[in-house]
């Protein structure tokens, strides 16, 4: 069998570039990227295909304590990861202390999963500085190739993916090879609405919110997406669609200009919010948002 296959979970500290790094990988924009930590909450598979290889990548949400049930079901998705991989891409990055999160390093260890290290946003750094880093990593975890990149400068990203397909073991396909992802196009037009959140809104609002597609229809050169914004407060509600509308008017025009573009298809969209209180600790509405 000369045939390469395997899954490739992506782990890490929130911020580092984790998002950035598989769409890059993936040569397509799959996971939402924004400066905010816990941008990521669900686990999303990106797949990549060569004639003699197929990596399935997993983006997985950024390490975290939770604090509510939501957060908890965001850190399974991480343990999930640990489990079924066939390779750890661990992301840091140069402003990261070295090993910054020992707990998930010390179980990359011990679960005898090969692991690659990637260090991230080495335009930020300097040839010195780099050098100290890639070090530090090297005497942690002697047996991984310590791989410095840009993700957003797409540099060396040849060389990490060199690395991953030395380590790939030899399986035929998990996925058709024309298969770019796991999930549904529902999913993909939620998230690109609660990018936009995310950019547009402060404090605790972004993280407060959930976003649901209750309709989608697909007609001769159009997508009616009816979308739900889920808030826990009434005083969410009210900022969320902002003075006469205009901020919900603004997320709204944003969003659909983004799934015109994803879905290379005119987009008709229509915005509701909803208070939905306590929704991030309630087992029943996580599942809906298929968190599970």
């Amino acid at each position: 069998m000369n045939h390469r296959a395997g899954f490739v979970n992506i782990l890490g500290n929130p911020n580092v570039g984790k998002s950035t790094i598989m769409n890059a990988l993936v040569g397509e924009k799959l996971s939402i990227i924004t400066s905010k930590a816990q941008t990521t909450r669900h686990r999303i598979m990106g797949i990549v295909n060569g004639d003699d290889f197929q990596i399935v990548y997993s983006d997985t949400p950024g390490i975290l304590k939770p604090q509510y049930k939501l957060q908890e079901t965001m850190m399974n998705f991480v343990k999930t990861a640990l489990r079924d991989a066939d390779i750890i891409l661990y992301v840091t990055d140069v402003t990261e202390k070295p090993v910054a999160e020992k707990e998930y390093t010390e179980k990359i260890k011990i679960s005898g999963i090969p692991m690659i290290i990637a260090v991230n946003k080495i335009d930020l750094s300097n040839q010195d500085d780099l050098a100290q880093i890639v070090e530090s990593w090297h005497l942690a975890f002697p047996d991984s190739p310590i791989i410095p990149v840009s993700g957003t400068e797409r540099f060396n990203l040849d060389g990490l993916l060199n690395a991953i397909l030395t380590k790939l073991p030899e399986n035929q396909p998990y996925f058709p090879k024309d298969q770019l992802t796991d999930k549904y196009e529902r999913f993909f037009a939620s998230e690109i609405l609660r990018e936009k959140i995310l950019i547009n809104y402060k404090k605790e609002v972004p993280y407060s919110v959930e976003t649901e597609i209750e309709s989608f229809r697909e007609e001769s050169g159009i997508i009616k997406i009816r979308a739900l914004i889920h808030v826990v407060r009434d005083s969410q509600k009210g900022i969320i669609i902002g003075h006469k509308g205009a901020m919900l008017k603004k997320v709204g025009t944003e969003a659909r200009l983004d799934m015109e573009d994803f879905f290379g298809k005119k987009v008709f969209l229509e915005l509701y919010v909803k208070v939905s209180k306590d929704w991030r600790d309630k087992s029943q509405m996580l599942r809906r948002f298929g968190y599970r």
